[in-house]
């Protein structure tokens, strides 16, 4: 049987869907399946972080058998991680932060990113660079949508991905906003539900945030 070819990496992660799930896997075995479930319900792009061992063959069974799904890494700290990453089939990057190492290392992957800000002068610092998509974290402790409504007229260019804190009570007020093109957050993934492998329910919360809009 041959397998269906493998999609370019996105030229844009923030205009895949509304809402980017923030997957903390402790069993690579889930991966597959939880994709496919979050794919079904409408959310492509899984941000999978680099906090479990299991992390990086979850990224490459979700590359490698699940056709739908737009599969990052998250948590990068390091060139290390972005290497591995990246060779593990993540078709983007996401940090908390950043330095100019790990951004001349992302930058240089060939896959979007999305470095982590949250003041004004590390936007400022990122615009300069060329760098005009970014993770807003941690978006609720940061400010949250009155600070990145403040930023939206003097930093026109720049359009992030708040995370932190975020539910679907409080994403549409994000996405309202003119600089914000999808929000990070792990609501449609309840503990319990990875635990007893509950599929439907993730695919079914998965829709519903799909269905999100400001």
């Amino acid at each position: 049987m041959t397998r269906a070819a493998v999609p370019a990496s996105p030229v844009s992660v923030l205009d895949l869907a509304p809402v980017v799930p923030v997957v903390v896997l402790h069993d690579a075995a889930d991966a597959v399946p939880l994709a496919r479930a979050l794919v079904a319900g409408g959310l492509p792009a899984i941000e999978v972080t680099l906090r479990t061992e299991a992390a990086l063959d979850a990224i490459r069974a979700v590359a490698a058998d699940v056709p739908g799904a737009v599969v990052g890494a998250g948590t990068v700290l390091t060139p290390g991680q972005v290497t591995a990453a990246v060779g593990a089939g993540a078709r983007f990057l996401v940090s908390p932060g950043w330095t100019d190492r790990l951004l001349d290392s992302m930058r240089a992957a060939g896959v979007p990113f999305l470095p982590g800000v949250s003041t004004a002068s590390e936007v400022v610092t990122l615009l300069e660079r060329g760098v005009r998509e970014m993770k807003f974290f941690p978006a609720e402790a940061a400010g949250g949508v009155p600070y990145l409504r403040s930023l939206s007229a003097p930093l026109p260019t720049a359009r992030f991905c708040p995370t932190g804190g975020i539910g679907p009570g409080s994403a549409p007020a994000y996405l309202a906003l003119p600089n914000v093109g999808c929000v990070g957050g792990t609501w449609m993934l309840p503990a319990e539900a990875i635990r007893d492998r509950d599929w439907a329910r993730i695919e079914e919360l998965a829709r519903a945030a799909s269905a999100l809009r400001g």
